[in-house]
This record gives structure tokens, sequence and C-alpha cells, in this order.
């Protein structure tokens, strides 16, 4: 009977997880899929989708210009 609450509990202080290095281009996507995930705007910072896979995106370090 308290089992079902604390697996609830347990779902609450979780944390999300990654999503799959490489899309399995199924007709359903899964609830991993970095596709799935970019589109509904859940992809963690730092990381962007290049043709189907998984990519972390550099921070670009330019010359600051003097004005």
């Amino acid at each position: 009977m308290g089992k079902s609450k604390d697996k609830k509990a347990a779902k609450a202080g979780k944390v999300a997880r990654l999503p799959k290095k490489e899309c399995c281009v199924s007709r359903t996507k899964c609830g991993r899929c970095p596709l799935r995930m970019l589109k509904e705007g859940t992809l963690p910072d730092g990381y962007t989708v290049k043709k189907r896979k998984l990519v972390k995106v550099k921070k670009k370090v330019g010359k600051k210009l003097a004005a």
C-alpha cells in the first residue's frame, strides 16, 4: 500500500534523462529521441541535433570591439 506513494515521491525528485546519442528513426518517436526533444524544447542546454545525432554546442569566444 505504501509503495505507490514512495514511487511518486521518488519520481518527483528525479532528474531528467539525457536524450539518446542518435535518433533511431522509428515512426513513433521514443521518449528520449533527440529530434522530439529538440522540437518540444526539452533538449538540455548546450546540446543540439545535427544529422539526427546529438552534439554539444561550443560557446564562441570572440574579440570585444572597443567603441
